[in-house]
């Protein structure tokens, strides 16, 4: 579908990528990744001709019709809504459902005769153009993306203006998603979605059938999404044929190789560089040495260049907490407001306790930033108290930068801030060790790069070690190797952290327990992130059951009353029958039902055994996967075990949905 030939780009003096060469075939999901700053992005923008390369070329074939996150959002009018924004995603849609109504208002005035004939069949060209693109179901389909994304259903009559940057992202999202592109370009999808979000595009995506590239440093996405993976490093693109975890694997043992052949490399540079230092002006050795000269100059042309990797990664870390006491934070009734009328957090009252690990989670609006910042001290409650515990430091890396680092400050300055009393030399050496060059700490800290400006917060933290560690989206600047870091770090902590994350597999690899916040109010769950899944999801479940029973019925009491009339009638009927004729109609009953009672059974049964063998195959399928055979095909095995996943989960939801049946029928 998609072919780079031997792509050159290069920005300036900078080369980015170098005879980059690779494939993506129809239907494929790939995943893109490497360091920040690499290229991944630049791929992007030459399929979409936003960028032109100085070398090779990139065949499209088919003419997609491709969907993407543009960067640069404009409504065509300052009263457009968010419905109307979302509902232009398919280009030429809007043009196709004008003509049809200018159609069909001229019919009625068109007499039998060949211009009707022409009108007739134009009208049945479009309306079949419009409906292959989707025409009849968009609406219902960006209502569906809004919902998901977090739009209430009052928000999509709201001009598209009047959205924040992140919210109108959002929108662009859902209107991508909705438009059903043949091929769908992501970039960083998840940096404006909280944790709900994130979990319905994942199922989103998980459905979509068409071509997939996703440009993202979220493990968890490209687990569950991608079956091809692309590292971009070193000016080079690298195809993995397998999803995140075989590239994983298959990288560090390419690392391992690559180390060992350029240390063989230099090796050998380095006895050439040596005999011709030693033989050069000698007479009898001189075409030795020139021979030798040419020798290293080859050397120099095919010379071995290591990925860059994470830098981040490299210096990462937490100082040991400063003892505390046993409780950390406790708020009481705590209420704030920014405008003195509407209410971002009300009544909450919660405890924190020493060593705790807690991440906050909820649709973007809820409070969680704020919630943090009180917290830290940064924003005082409008009402109720936030006490922190005996001897507790709060530190609070916040997501703007700028709130707690001034941006026209030095590197040098803001580590010598957070610890005044330093000697020079200990914050240089320091600050060497969380990568930072003699050049760089002269800069001002605003125009470091995001994860040079991560570095710093941790810095700081590192400088003035904090009892309670408070963390507003802290990966959203690392790349895979920085997230993994920053977790291990976290974990071996001995202090408290509570944090705000949009990176799923991060919160599950960090957290002890949860702290919800919802239009109803705040709720915490004693456990990772997985058991608030699974009791928020029963709770969830038990809600919509009754809600649906109300709207279903829409008389539910009334329902129940004339059943309970019913059975009260029967009963009264059968006050005078014999205990022989109560139990000859109880069989009778029996009777009637075994049949239903049977195929209940039997279909159990049935889903039972497939169940057992599709797990039994799924296992397989991983043990191959983990540990592959020369021959073995990672896209066929990638796409057979996703089919083994999927039809696990259909057969057990039948199996559940018999098995109510039967206890119904039983009782």
């Amino acid at each position: 579908m998609i072919e780079f030939r031997n792509i050159s780009v290069r920005y300036g003096t900078q080369v980015v990528l170098q005879d980059v060469s690779f494939r993506v075939n129809k239907g494929e999901r790939v995943g893109i990744t490497g360091p920040n700053g690499s290229g991944k992005s630049t791929l992007f923008r030459l399929i979409l001709n936003e960028a032109y390369a100085d070398g090779g070329d990139v065949n499209i074939e088919e003419a997609p019709r491709i969907g993407h996150i543009r960067q640069h959002l404009q409504a065509s009018s300052p009263d457009e809504t968010l419905l109307e924004y979302a509902l232009r995603g398919i280009p030429g849609l809007a043009e196709m459902e004008h003509e049809i109504h200018v159609i069909e208002h001229a019919l009625p005035d068109t007499q039998d005769g060949p211009e009707r004939a022409r009108l007739l069949k134009r009208l049945g060209d479009v309306q079949t153009e419009f409906e292959h693109a989707g025409g009849y179901e968009i609406e219902s389909r960006v209502k569906a993306s809004l919902g998901g994304l977090g739009f209430s259903a009052e928000a999509f009559g709201k001009p598209f203006a009047s959205f924040s940057g992140g919210w109108q992202m959002r929108a662009e999202l859902s209107r991508v998603l909705a438009s059903h592109p043949d091929l769908l370009l992501l970039d960083e999808p998840s940096n404006y979605l909280d944790l709900p979000a994130v979990e319905w595009l994942q199922r989103f995506l998980k459905g979509y059938d068409g071509t997939l590239m996703l440009i993202s440093h979220d493990r968890y996405l490209l687990r569950t999404l991608t079956d091809i993976t692309v590292e971009v490093d070193a000016n080079t693109a690298t195809r993995y044929n397998g999803n995140l975890d075989f590239y994983l694997r298959e990288r560090d043992i390419r690392y391992a190789n690559l180390l060992a052949a350029k240390e063989n490399q230099d090796r050998r540079r380095d006895q050439l560089e040596r005999f011709v230092e030693r033989f050069k002006a000698q007479a009898t050795k001189a075409s030795q040495a020139q021979s030798r000269m040419k020798m290293i100059e080859k050397i120099d042309e095919a010379a071995i260049v290591l990925p860059k990797r994470s830098r981040a990664a490299a210096y990462l870390r937490l100082a040991p907490a400063p003892h505390a006491g046993a409780e950390t934070v406790r708020l009481t009734d705590v209420s704030f407001s920014y405008d003195g009328t509407r209410n971002v957090l009300s009544n909450v009252s919660l405890a924190i306790a020493r060593g705790e690990k807690v991440a906050i989670v909820g649709f973007n609006g809820m409070g969680k930033t704020t919630l943090l910042r009180i917290m830290a001290g940064a924003r005082p409650p409008t009402s109720g108290t936030c006490t922190l515990g005996h001897k507790v430091i709060p530190g609070y890396l916040s997501q703007e930068f700028s709130e707690t680092i001034p941006p026209d400050v030095s590197v040098f300055e803001c580590a010598k801030r957070a610890r005044p009393g330093a000697t020079e030399k200990d914050l240089r050496t320091q600050l060497g060790a969380f990568g930072f060059s003699a050049d760089d700490i002269t800069k001002p800290a605003g125009g470091l790069s995001g994860g040079a400006k991560i570095r710093l917060a941790f810095l700081r933290l590192f400088l003035a070690p904090p009892s309670l560690m408070l963390l507003d989206e802290p990966t959203t600047h690392l790349d895979l190797e920085g997230r993994t870091a920053l977790e291990s770090a976290i974990r071996t902590y001995d202090g408290t952290v509570c944090l705000v994350s949009h990176d799923i597999e991060f919160v599950r690899n960090t957290v002890t327990s949860i702290i919800e916040i919802t239009p109803s109010g705040v709720r915490t769950f004693p456990g990772g992130y997985d058991y608030y899944l699974e009791k928020s999801s029963k709770d969830s479940s038990k809600v919509l059951k009754f809600e649906s029973s109300k709207v279903s019925s829409g008389t539910a009491a009334q329902s129940a009353a004339k059943e309970q009339g019913n059975f009260r009638t029967s009963e009264l009927q059968n006050v005078r029958t014999s205990p022989k004729d109560l139990r000859r109609a109880r069989a009778q009953e029996r009777d009637k039902r075994q049949p239903k009672v049977k195929a209940l059974r039997d279909r159990i049964a049935k889903a039972e055994n497939r169940i057992t063998e599709l797990e039994a195959e799924l296992e397989t399928l991983s043990a191959v996967l983990f540990n592959p055979p020369p021959d073995t095909n990672f896209a066929d095995t990638n796409r057979r075990l996703k089919y083994v996943q999927d039809q696990i989960s259909v057969h057990t939801e039948e199996w559940e949905r018999d098995s109510l049946a039967l206890e119904e029928a039983l009782s």
